[in-house]
């Protein structure tokens, strides 16, 4: 069975902290280009983040720029996210970006994804 799953998430007060996983079954992302998206309630899905294969190219969504940060390590990728605030309440996902992580519109063309975690910022 070929699985990618998130975790991490959970219910946070604005100016905290989290850091989401992302890791799969079945299979290896070491050889992807992975990225982070997120969804919130009655919103479009957007990209957050993505780190490429090797982990020498980062790209973030400018919403999150200076707070989140993206990382890898064997057959695992990070978000750190710092400094949340309630915008950045949503469902999380990871999954491959087929077109690199180099160019704005790296979220356009996406692999699948796990199910996601919940990430609440709330007072």
């Amino acid at each position: 069975q070929l699985r990618i799953k998130e975790s991490g998430g959970g219910l946070v007060q604005p100016g905290g902290s989290l850091r989401l996983s992302c890791t799969t079954i079945g299979f290896t992302l070491d050889y992807y280009n992975i990225g982070w998206l997120r969804q919130a309630p009655g919103k479009e899905r957007e990209g957050v983040s993505c780190v490429s294969r090797y982990g020498d190219s980062t790209a973030y969504a400018d919403s999150v720029k200076g707070r989140f940060s993206v990382s890898r390590a064997k057959n695992t990728v990070y978000l750190q996210m710092n400094s949340l605030k309630p915008e950045d309440t949503g469902l999380y996902y990871c999954a491959p970006a087929l077109d690199g992580c180099s160019h704005q519109r790296w979220s356009s063309n996406m692999g699948p994804n796990g199910q996601g975690t919940q990430v609440t910022v709330s007072s």
